[in-house]
């Protein structure tokens, strides 16, 4: 069977990309953990009823406006996948799908759901969908070619969909909206920054001038310690303790349960010390650490936050 990239453009897009490819071009991963916040923040918001209708609309529509989203970032980011080991395979620079292909299938999932959470949801929850992805795209990631500082404005498209869930309940932002903004913000950082460690080689290959890389130029093949003067351990740290901060503030505002702050204190805990293990030590096994301890973490966080919800709240 020929490639999709390889059919005659008359052929509908629905035929020239195949499912797996269309699945590989919406990061499975990412997205369900996009779905995994909006829901979080949908269910955390103050209501007389559980509307499981109202969720799956909202499920729905980010789902399609993430898949969207992350299509047209692997068609623009497409050269620098190329260069990298861990994205090589892509369907873009694997040469499976079409540059076109990947931007029409993006923009139609964009579109679509941008457009289904105006109709089907409210206005500003679709008017948040629209600027995650305008952030996403057209302030994100061009900055991963020009600055470290692009981590800071990525982690804002990251912690939008918290606030769309909540939106999609409430119809408006208020404080708690945007305590669940600062914990899903502050949390990307030491997730980024570990991710930057670990991949420091290739990042520099693509020409992504991550934390990690502006910090040593190159990592070292053999995973040796990091040069003294890096800076991406203590960073980590000190997102961290911010976080601990940030993460007891439903409990103090009476979102949450108090019982919610032990845990939170617990699990931010953990994540301080993978961070701390990493300032230490310096090397891609204790960014490994940090980068699967923030993966526990926020699910386990999320999860504990939503049974903790206070009565009313």
């Amino acid at each position: 069977m020929k490639p999709t990239s390889e059919l005659a453009a008359g052929t509908p897009l629905a035929v020239r990309l195949s499912l797996r490819d269309a699945l590989e071009l919406c990061k499975p991963r990412l997205s369900l953990m996009v779905l995994l916040t909006t829901a979080v923040g949908f269910l955390m918001a103050p209501s007389a009823e559980f509307n499981l209708s109202a969720l799956l609309h909202v499920i729905f529509g980010t789902a399609l406006a993430a898949g969207g989203a992350s299509a047209l970032n692997q068609y623009m980011e497409r050269d620098a996948d190329a260069r990298m080991r861990r994205t090589a395979r892509r369907p873009l620079p694997d040469g499976r799908v079409s540059p076109r292909d990947a931007l029409l299938f993006g923009a139609a999932c964009c579109l679509a759901g941008v457009a289904y959470l105006l109709l089907a949801v409210n206005l500003l929850t679709g008017l948040l969908c629209f600027l995650t992805i305008a952030s996403y795209l057209l302030a994100y990631t061009p900055l991963k070619r020009r600055s470290p500082i692009c981590t800071l404005v990525g982690a804002v498209p990251g912690a939008l969909p918290i606030m769309m869930g909540w939106t999609a309940q409430t119809g408006r932002v208020d404080a708690t909206a945007w305590i669940l903004f600062a914990i899903l913000f502050i949390w990307q950082l030491p997730h980024f920054l570990a991710i930057a460690v670990i991949y420091a080689d290739e990042y520099a290959a693509a020409g992504f001038p991550m934390r990690a890389v502006v910090d040593r130029r190159r990592a070292s093949p053999d995973g040796a310690a990091l040069p003294r003067q890096n800076w991406t351990g203590p960073q980590a740290v000190a997102w961290c303790l911010i976080l601990l901060g940030v993460t007891v503030l439903p409990a103090l505002s009476g979102a949450a349960h108090p019982l919610y702050a032990g845990g939170a204190i617990v699990l931010g805990a953990a994540y301080l010390l993978a961070a701390a293990a990493l300032a230490r030590y310096r090397t891609r096994e204790s960014a490994r650490l940090l980068f699967l301890t923030s993966l526990c973490y926020l699910p386990a966080l999320l999860t504990w936050l939503a049974i903790h919800k206070a009565p009313g709240a």
